[in-house]
């Protein structure tokens, strides 16, 4: 009697699960901490080395524990990806949201729905087009830093090259997208205070850490703030000073130069190319919906692009290490950038270059500077599945069942390195692949080039063809001018970050993020 008892309590506690834990049914690797599931291990340096063997052994779409051990699907299956970010029914969670916001407000980074849709056009490809001076400037500045180091070091120069590159897309971040002069690379001026703001913030990723994220939902709670919370609050006080006196005098500036008898302003004309001034414009504009007018605070929040900076001096340096690993492609590409008459391109005439198109696509696909993205279910949901698999209980299944408030993680770095995909030699930097690309990419949502590199759906990047532009200038500049070698042991490059691809060398993590690189002026022959 004992027994039956015992067998029917399992089966009911296996009927409950599958009700209310259907992602249970999903096979997966165990949890090695009953707080933190296995979050923390998604942060460790060189992570990825975990996460494929999780595939290789689970397949595409597998069961892993996320904060506080709920259930969380992590997948690389193109037909689960495409559904989950085309799907309203999937949105960034709190825990992610509230983090962000409390350092950059609600901007396009955390907004949902409407306030992210509604964004008014000021990320096009021609408002991009007239910001190219701007991209070229800042990395002819930067080209000429590193050559006075060359100088200084006597030919050639030991540097880390990301620190350069954070510098130069913050000085861009400033004069594009508020039409303020950093000096992020003025190394003799005097300390602006809007470039140490914006400077304190990246200074160091703090551990993963459940009080944290408690308290940055509830930050009355947070009696005893530590070093890095006070800076970050100071910064955010500095940004929104500054920031909303910047508005001021914008909407100030065009009300004088467009405003007509009737006080109103046409969308059509716009003095400024900055995105600032594109946005208050297009705000101001009498003929644009209520839900797509934005508040100062948002216009803010949406031109303060803080994030755009790091991710985009992240691409940089992994561009430049690749090209250290591959010297063919390295010379092939200055070839191509060296034939170009003039040392100052359209945005058409960088868009015209095959190759630097092709070497650009190979590096966003192997070294997405953002390798993970996360989202929560807001109702229960069932997703088809690309092709069957086996459950924990041996049964054959089409799709995959999950309930409301369970975690979606999104794998690009393995769907950007699936053998399945790209082929056998998915893992080889091989620009040329993009000549003939495999059809398979057909199945993979994305804003650009089939890929997820600035994700899809409402949530895509709307900056990616500003950061695109800014990169094919900054490659065009310094492959023109300079020769690129890694003077460590490639096996020490290795990342840090969860969500980010951060390059670090494995013999000082404590350092945080470096490329090492030598560089030397190119000589033609």
């Amino acid at each position: 009697m004992s027994a039956r008892r015992s067998s029917t309590t399992c089966a009911l506690a296996l009927c409950a699960e599958r009700v209310f834990l259907p992602l249970c049914a999903l096979r997966g690797p165990p949890s090695p901490n009953p707080f933190y599931g296995h979050a923390r291990q998604i942060c460790r340096a060189g992570h990825w080395t975990t996460t494929q063997q999780w595939m290789q052994q689970f397949g595409n779409n597998l069961l892993c524990r996320w904060l506080l051990m709920i259930p969380c699907l992590w997948t690389a299956d193109p037909q689960v990806i495409r559904h989950v970010l085309h799907s309203s029914n999937y949105a960034k969670p709190w825990e992610a949201r509230i983090s962000a916001a409390r350092v950059i407000g609600e901007s396009v980074l955390v907004a949902q729905g409407e306030k992210h849709q509604g964004q008014n056009p000021a990320f096009g490809a021609a408002q991009i087009k007239e910001l190219v001076h701007i991209f070229l400037d800042k990395s002819a500045q930067l080209r000429d830093l590193w050559a006075d180091e060359i100088a200084a070091q006597g030919g050639s120069a030991r540097l880390d090259a990301l620190d350069g590159l954070k510098k130069m897309t913050l000085d861009v971040i400033g004069l594009a997208g508020f039409d303020y002069h950093l000096e992020a690379l003025n190394a003799t001026g005097k300390p602006n205070e809007l470039n140490q703001a914006f400077y304190r913030i990246f200074l160091a990723v703090p551990r993963l850490s459940i009080y944290r994220i408690f308290v940055d939902y509830l930050p009355f709670l947070d009696f005893f703030p530590n070093k890095r919370t006070k800076a970050v609050e100071d910064a955010h006080v500095v940004m929104r000073r500054i920031g909303l006196q910047l508005i001021e005098d914008k909407k100030a500036a065009i009300k004088r130069e467009l405003a007509d008898k009737t006080g109103t302003i046409d969308k059509k004309h716009l003095p400024g190319k900055d995105l600032l001034t594109l946005l208050i414009k297009a705000n101001m504009a009498t003929n644009i919906p209520d839900n797509q007018r934005l508040s100062d605070e948002e216009v803010l929040a949406r031109t303060f692009l803080v994030a755009g900076h790091e991710t985009t001096s992240i691409a940089a340096a992994w561009f430049l290490f690749a090209l250290t690993q591959n010297r063919r492609v390295q010379e092939k590409l200055r070839e191509e950038l060296l034939a170009v008459e003039t040392e100052s391109p359209t945005m058409d005439e960088l868009n015209a270059l095959p190759y630097l198109d092709c070497v650009l696509r190979e590096m966003m696909r192997l070294y997405a500077p953002v390798t993970l993205t996360l989202r929560t279910a807001k109702e229960n949901d069932v997703i088809p599945t690309s092709e069957p698999f086996v459950d924990r209980y041996g049964k054959l299944q089409h799709e995959i069942r999950i309930a409301k408030g369970n975690r979606v993680m999104i794998s690009i770095f393995e769907l950007h390195h699936s053998k399945a995909i790209w082929g056998d030699d998915a893992l080889e930097f091989r620009p040329e692949r993009w000549e003939n690309p495999p059809e398979e990419l057909s199945n993979i949502p994305g804003v650009w080039g089939h890929m997820l590199t600035f994700s899809a759906g409402t949530h895509a990047c709307i900056g990616y063809r500003f950061s695109l532009g800014e990169l094919k200038a900054l490659m065009f500049t310094l492959l023109r001018a300079f020769e690129f070698e890694l003077p460590v042991d490639p096996k020490d490059i290795t990342t840090i970050g969860m969500f980010t691809q951060k390059p670090a060398l494995r013999t000082e993590l404590s350092k945080g993020g470096q490329m090492p690189l030598v560089i030397r002026p190119y000589v033609r022959a």
